[in-house]
C-alpha cells in the first residue's frame, strides 16, 4: 500500500522542519534541498514557498533559504532630507 499523497507530503514537511530545527544556522539553496531530500523542482519549490509563508523559513539575498529564528537584521543608516539637502 502506498501512502496516500497529503500523508508523504506531511512527512517531508515534519522532515525539512526537523532538519532546520536540528542543526541551527542550517542554510541551503533549492538545489541543494532538492538533493539533500531527494525531491523534484516542483515539490521542492513548493515546500519551501510554503515554509516561507509560515514564517518559518526566509530567503536570503542569494536565494539560500534559513530558519526565521537565525536572521540577522540589516542596520541601515537613513538621512534625513535636510541632511541631503544640506550636502
Amino acid at each position: 500500500m502506498t501512502p496516500e499523497p497529503s500523508r508523504a507530503n506531511d512527512e517531508v514537511l515534519r522532515r525539512v522542519q526537523g532538519e532546520f530545527l536540528e542543526m541551527p544556522g542550517l542554510r541551503l539553496t533549492e538545489a541543494q534541498a532538492r538533493r539533500l531530500w531527494g525531491l523534484d523542482a516542483a515539490s521542492c519549490g513548493a515546500l519551501l514557498g510554503a515554509l516561507v509563508d509560515a514564517k518559518f523559513l526566509f530567503r536570503t539575498r542569494d536565494g539560500a533559504f534559513m530558519r526565521v529564528e537565525h536572521a540577522t537584521p540589516v542596520k541601515a543608516t537613513l538621512k534625513s532630507r535636510a541632511t541631503i539637502a544640506a550636502a
